[in-house]
């Protein structure tokens, strides 16, 4: 079997993980908790009627995932429970980060916050984020008295 050696790759991988810090600092610049210990990849894509989030939490136990809504702001944060030391010291490598995480998004108004829904299957937190629905605009019809 023969391995083809991509060095693209690494360094697209090394790409996203200094954005992912970055992200991680624009965080904790903006009021993200400073004790956050990894930041998990999220995936947003906007949809006609509703935004949808996806979280890689693996790992994560689901009633310990905290996902809240205030003043404009989506909130996301967590903890995912390290191995017994005892069993981290046989490994030769440890690239999976464990302890607390934290999250901040700001949304915009046009959302509607009391439709939010947030469910875990696999290993990925889905955030479904629906759209406040578009008014239409009333057309006024001026009546001529005369």
């Amino acid at each position: 079997m023969t391995t083809l050696y991509e060095p693209w790759n690494l360094i697209s991988q090394l790409q996203r993980e200094l954005e992912r810090k970055q992200e991680m600092n624009n965080g904790i610049a903006e009021g993200a908790s400073a004790t956050a210990e990894w930041v998990p990849a999220v995936d947003i894509k906007e949809e006609p009627e509703r935004y949808v989030l996806l979280a890689d939490l693996p790992g994560v136990n689901p009633t310990g995932i905290d996902v809240g809504m205030e003043n404009g702001i989506l909130t996301l944060s967590g903890k995912r429970e390290t191995e017994a030391k005892s069993q981290r010291d046989a490994y030769k490598r440890v690239e999976r980060h464990f302890g607390t995480f934290h999250r901040r998004f700001s949304l915009p108004d046009t959302v509607d916050a009391e439709g939010i829904t947030a469910k875990y299957a696999n290993g990925v937190l889905e955030i479904v984020i629906p759209k406040k629905s578009v008014v239409q605009p009333k057309k006024i019809v001026v009546v001529s008295e005369g």
